[in-house]
């Protein structure tokens, strides 16, 4: 039975676990023995396990479910040296094994989707199936209005507000928000890019999501559904699908970078077939029978 959508998953395990430099704080919901694999939560900037609360509540009923918090965000608070987009990936590939979790599949948002993509070339042994919410592989699949907008930021900008208080509220250094804002916006002026071949050659399977008023260009998007695999010219001149496909794209309709948190059950709906490996539904009506297996032909 599914839960409502205002259930609120408990978690059923929590703590630290030990990472290069420091510890990451993480939440577990469900069983992590329980044979499923488990769903790896990456947040986005400036946010924590806690804020993507919506979809580990959405996608917990159906498999375990892992939620961290990235160095310098939440729980975890700083740890030495600079956040960089190459230590959380292995911050999260540690949280992993620590978990005694072999492997694991992954949804990323925003700094987390680009963490997801850099987790599966780093620890491809690691990561199975990525879900790429809202995030890029290179700075420039930012549209520049986004990037301007963020080299905007500062600390004083930003106090008094509701990432602030939510900050305080969770880090064991609360008096540290300004330096953690500049350290943010640090890793947002990196160059981060991955080559095409990097992200061509991740072995998992990869769904791209993204809104049609989002901060990720469209054509990024469509970019890399097709470096993952995307775009089946044959199925195109077929018509269908003859089964589940290596990468899905969905644009989601009136959603913006910041809108896709109240669309997490919808979220859920789309990427639960593509998690669970599910065929694509067979035509019914009046193309009923036409995505059939057709006999080989007869000489």
């Amino acid at each position: 039975m599914e839960a409502s959508q205002d259930a609120r998953t408990v978690p059923t395990r929590s703590g630290y676990a030990p990472v290069e430099g420091g510890r990451i704080f993480y939440e577990a919901f469900g069983n992590l023995a329980s044979g499923r694999t488990p769903l790896l939560v990456l947040h986005g900037s400036f946010m924590s396990g806690d804020a993507m609360r919506p979809f580990v509540d959405a996608f917990a009923p159906g498999r375990p479910v892992i939620a961290l918090d990235a160095r310098g965000h939440g729980r975890t608070g700083d740890l030495p040296g600079a956040i960089t987009y190459e230590r959380m990936a292995d911050d999260a590939a540690a949280v992993l094994a620590a978990l005694n979790v072999p492997k694991a599949d992954v949804l990323g948002y925003s700094m987390g989707g680009t963490t997801a993509l850099i987790l599966a070339i780093r620890h491809p042994e690691r990561i199975g199936k990525q879900i790429i919410l809202a995030g890029t592989s290179r700075r420039d699949g930012w549209y520049p209005e986004v990037l301007q907008g963020m080299a905007k930021i500062t600390p004083e900008a930003m106090a008094g507000s509701p990432i602030e208080a939510e900050y305080r509220r969770l880090s064991p250094t609360p008096d540290a928000f300004p330096a953690f804002v500049r350290e943010v916006i640090a890793l947002e002026e990196q160059k981060y890019d991955q080559s095409a071949e990097a992200v061509r050659a991740i072995p998992g399977k990869t769904m791209i999501i993204v809104g049609d008023a989002d901060g990720v260009t469209l054509d990024h998007a469509v970019e890399l559904f097709k470096l993952r695999g995307g775009g089946d010219r044959e199925a195109a001149g077929r018509g269908f699908l003859p089964g589940p496909p290596r990468a899905r794209l969905a644009i989601l309709p009136a959603t913006s970078h910041i809108g896709h948190v109240a669309e997490a059950r919808r979220i859920a709906d789309l990427a639960t077939p593509f998690l669970d490996d599910r065929p694509p539904p067979r035509a019914t009506g009046f193309f009923k029978g036409m995505d059939s297996p057709q006999p080989p032909a007869q000489d």
